[in-house]
């Protein structure tokens, strides 16, 4: 084999392209921008950090709500599965 034939020139170019078309791929399947020829993104179509913060801190107060509602129904749940039938019939019967 000839080191110097376009033979040679023509793999590395092959691998090399290859090589960025994998690597961007992995990079668009976690989220992360894709890179130009020159290795560098643009960042065009990502949203901002500050955003990104903004509404994360959004979610995690609407879910911190959530899970504090669903904390009281549980322990309404665990009272009324571990009080006495009799008591139970008599708060119902109270409430009529």
């Amino acid at each position: 084999m000839e080191w110097g034939g376009p033979f040679f020139v023509l793999a590395i170019i092959a691998m090399s392209t290859g090589g960025w078309i994998i690597n961007n791929w992995i990079r668009a399947k976690h989220g992360y921008a894709p890179t130009n020829d020159w290795g560098t993104t643009d960042g065009s179509g990502r949203i901002d950090d500050s955003r990104k913060m903004q509404l994360l801190t959004a979610e995690n107060d609407k879910l911190n709500g959530q899970v504090s509602r669903l904390e009281e129904r549980i322990a309404v749940l665990e009272r009324i599965a571990t009080d006495p039938a009799e008591r139970t019939a008599r708060a119902i019967d109270a409430l009529r």
